[in-house]
């Protein structure tokens, strides 16, 4: 497949972008945070941040389009990522692109996650022109579940499901899912206009 070059997503404080070597020492930092990885398996060691920078970083590579960089575009700093990407499992949804976000701490309860999100599912309609983007997460992380009801993604319990990764008995195995149609985003924009 031939490479695009990344795509850049400006919005009015954040600009979504390729990864680079800068990031890799905040991001790090971020997922070594017991706080950020709350629903997560555990934090991650220097090297596993960095493999999955790599991982994001091809991906747009590749694609043009991904988990992005985040950062302020008043001060430049990395806040975190924000974007989109394929789902690597198998679940009753698959194959899907996904929508997701992951800040540092001090960039928490600001609305950034909000904002970068809108943008992403903006391109994710009109640039890549898919049907339907969806996120998930675990049943009690109720901060990014807030998140996914502002930028108007809907929550069927039916769809919730256990995710593959995780083993059986784990406290983070059972998700909820979240969807969001072209359509519903196109109604959505237009009462925001």
């Amino acid at each position: 497949m031939p490479n695009h070059p990344p795509a850049i997503i400006q919005t009015k404080r954040l600009i979504l972008r390729q990864w680079c070597d800068e990031d890799l020492e905040p991001f790090a930092r971020l997922n070594a945070d017991p706080r950020v990885r709350e629903y997560f398996p555990g934090i991650l060691s220097r090297q596993e941040s960095d493999a999955s920078v790599k991982l994001m970083s091809n991906h747009i590579e590749k694609c043009g389009w991904g988990f992005w960089a985040a950062s302020l575009i008043e001060t430049s700093e990395f806040i975190g990522m924000i974007g989109l990407e394929d789902v690597y499992f198998t679940a009753h949804f698959t194959p899907a692109v996904e929508i997701g976000w992951r800040l540092a701490f001090d960039y928490w309860g600001k609305g950034y996650a909000t904002e970068g999100a809108r943008a992403s599912l903006q391109y994710a309609f009109e640039s890549l022109n898919l049907n339907e983007v969806v996120s998930f997460t675990t049943l009690k992380n109720m901060r990014s579940r807030q998140v996914m009801k502002k930028i108007g993604m809907h929550h069927d319990p039916k769809d919730d499901f256990d995710h593959p990764k995780l083993p059986e008995g784990h406290s983070l195995r059972r998700h909820v899912l979240y969807r969001i149609s072209k359509i519903d985003w196109e109604k959505q924009e237009t009462r925001h206009e």
